[in-house]
């Protein structure tokens, strides 16, 4: 496909403008939206949230080498979610083309209370520019998007206790036996916005006692949902869900009001923690109501090499069913990644890159999944 010509990029002359986002020293909960706009008409990589992860974390990096450590080692959920960029992304061959007169919504929010007064620092002299590989986007005004809070106060302010609406934006699954898991059971749910609050509160929710009590308490009223295969994060696809879902309880709700209570606050969080697995990469994004206008289109290319991507991891794992395990999965979902977006063209440099991977391992990786096609080719013929 011919692209069409790009403007030069201008390069800015000072930071964008500032505006006094602060919240008190107790807040743990936060959502932001950053407005972006492209200085031409630039092209993104399927893969661009890859670029929106490392981008943010460098930030931290830059001005907190301590959380910064502890955002990428220590925790065993990520104190934040990213979005993807909300807006008009055009289909452009292998890739996806920003418009130079459209703005771009990107949502940021943060689950612990040590990221958010970094957070709240942070803003007080924010970039100029999100620099995406060959596309950068100029910040023109940061507001917040959902309220400063705690995780008590989600607690002492819950919903009214009627049913609860709740809306997936982006592919949402949950692991399950080393597989995906694209429904939206309550169960999992649940376990979801758990692992999170049991996470970064003080205020600890018994996990086995509370799932079970979903289990035989909560109650699907109604859904309408889709299934969709992206990419997850830096390696790998995954088969998704987006969609709605209303659920009420029982009558057995009476049997334990802190539960009651406990179902309520996790639906205040999930907006702010996303749903299910890969929400540091924009996968899982969740509101709450009943808002099917506002779920955002999956892209044909990013799609078709979701659909590469698992093909190939399965092409892998069918010589590795003796070894099996999660390295051999790892191993797999690696290879595929790889081969996948060398074959649109991109190069190894970016893809190691992405994949924080040293370029010469990528290269060996390529030819070894290669290799591997190959023979089994030659086993079939």
């Amino acid at each position: 496909m011919t692209r069409l010509p790009t403007q030069k990029k201008r390069q800015p002359s000072q930071n964008p403008p500032s505006a006094a986002l602060t919240w008190p020293a107790e807040t743990e909960l936060v959502g932001l939206v950053i407005e972006l706009a492209p200085y031409s008409n630039d092209y993104l990589y399927a893969e661009y949230t890859i670029g929106l992860h490392a981008w943010f974390l460098a930030q931290v990096q830059q001005t907190n080498p301590e959380l910064s450590r502890s955002l990428h080692d220590e925790q065993s959920e990520k104190a934040f979610t990213i979005s993807g960029l909300e807006g008009e992304l055009l289909a452009a061959g292998k890739d996806l083309q920003l418009q130079a007169n459209k703005t771009y919504r990107w949502y940021i929010n943060i689950l612990s209370q040590p990221v958010a007064q970094w957070a709240s620092k942070w803003l007080q002299n924010l970039p100029a520019v999100v620099d995406l590989r060959n596309a950068p986007l100029r910040i023109i005004s940061c507001q917040v998007a959902l309220p400063p809070t705690t995780y008590k106060q989600l607690l002492t302010t819950s919903l009214s206790r009627t049913s609860i609406q709740l809306t997936f934006l982006t592919p949402t699954s949950f692991r399950s036996k080393q597989h995906h898991f694209p429904l939206p059971v309550p169960k999992n749910l649940f376990h979801s916005y758990l692992r999170r609050w049991n996470d970064f509160s003080d205020i600890k929710i018994p996990q086995d006692k509370f799932l079970n009590w979903i289990e035989e308490t909560v109650i699907i009223h109604r859904h309408k949902l889709e299934s969709a295969k992206v990419i997850a994060g830096k390696k790998g696809s995954v088969t998704g869900f987006t969609g709605a879902i209303e659920l009420g309880l029982s009558k057995k709700v009476n049997e334990n009001s802190d539960f009651g209570q406990y179902f309520y606050a996790l639906a205040q969080l999930a907006p702010y923690c996303g749903t299910g697995h890969k929400t540091t990469f924009g996968l899982g994004q969740t509101r709450i109501g009943w808002l099917l206008s506002d779920i955002l289109p999956v892209s044909p290319r990013q799609n078709l090499l979701a659909s590469r991507i698992a093909e190939l991891t399965e092409a892998f794992m069918a010589k590795r069913r003796r070894t099996g395990g999660t390295r051999a999965q790892e191993i797999a979902e690696t290879w595929a990644t790889i081969l996948a977006r060398r074959e649109i063209g991109e190069s190894l440099s970016a893809i190691a890159l992405d994949l924080e991977m040293p370029y010469e391992t990528v290269k060996t990786y390529v030819k070894l999944a290669r290799r591997s096609l190959k023979a089994n080719e030659e086993v079939k013929g």
